[in-house]
């Protein structure tokens, strides 16, 4: 069984999607108009250095993604994928590769989730890695770090948690002392936490506004774990702002699909990493157990 995931933010890079921008012009220039600017040189030249604020990012990204899909869908030896999965942003390109919307739609989705992601503040993130997410939750009780909320879940020792900067700042030594090394993430609010409620409130009107097919093919929901149900996609996808990502599970649930192949599809290699990190770490527990 295969499966085919998509990165999100973090896999931006300048210079991504270089050789595909020549191959479909039509999908640049349809980019171009929903955006109001040249995704080509944003991506390729960044001019403006405003490819690391998340208003340009997540359009960014996600159209790189789907210039990279167009062409392995293309390669003669491309098979079919079993499932799909895409990291937070990535599961648009995810849900476009099953059908359930268009490019345009989704990059429209994406401009809008953007815009209100990057106007959102007062926040701070960092990676939590070298312990496990057990040790993570009991050291947060321990400690009264009530306004701190685990965001992501990427594999058995790789943890991010999002809260209000001075918190998360008292924090990081804290999990030091448990062994754990902490990266403080540059991002200007806490996503995939509590901290992001007005922003998926707001974000829900206007996915009212959009329809969305059944999928094609299962695509694998950040919030569940689970394959997406035709009649909660517009849900998930607003609650997906102000909940964590929880991909460690999402693999685990495809795995006891019997998937065995993951394709990453997309802008850099992070998930394939990541991916990596999991196996290498089954591997060490099982060796200790």
């Amino acid at each position: 069984m295969k499966a085919c995931i998509y990165p999100g933010q973090g896999s931006q890079t300048v210079g991504m999607g270089a050789k595909l921008f020549e191959q479909y012009p039509e999908t640049v220039e349809m980019a171009d108009n929903i955006l109001g600017y040249s995704i080509r040189e944003l991506c390729l030249k960044d001019p403006e250095n405003k490819l690391a604020f998340t208003q340009y990012t997540q359009p960014a990204i996600y159209v790189v993604n789907a210039l990279h899909h167009l062409a392995y869908v293309e390669e003669p030896t491309t098979r079919a994928p079993d499932f799909l999965m895409g990291h937070s942003l990535g599961e648009y390109n995810a849900l476009l590769a099953a059908g359930v919307i268009d490019f345009s739609t989704g990059l429209k989705l994406v401009k809008h989730r953007g815009e209100i992601m990057g106007t959102a503040n007062g926040g701070a993130m960092a990676a939590i890695m070298g312990i496990t997410l057990d040790v993570v939750t009991e050291t947060l009780e321990e400690n009264q770090f009530k306004s701190i909320d685990v965001a992501n879940i990427n594999t058995q020792t790789q943890t991010v948690i999002a809260g209000l900067p001075d918190d998360i700042n008292r924090a990081l030594p804290v999990f030091e002392k448990k062994g754990a090394k902490t990266i403080p993430l540059n991002v200007s609010a806490a996503f995939h936490s509590r901290q992001m409620e007005s922003a998926a409130r707001e974000f829900s009107l206007i996915l009212e506004n959009f329809q969305f097919r059944a999928p094609r093919i299962p695509v694998i929901s950040n919030v569940t774990a689970k394959p997406h149900q035709a009649h909660s996609i517009r849900q998930l996808l607003s609650t997906q702002l102000r909940h964590q990502v929880r991909w460690l599970d999402s693999v685990r649930f495809l795995e006891r699909q019997n998937v065995d192949t993951f394709t990453e599809v997309g802008a850099g290699r992070v998930l394939t990493r990541m991916l990596k990190k999991i196996h290498r770490e089954d591997r060490q527990l099982s060796k200790a157990a």
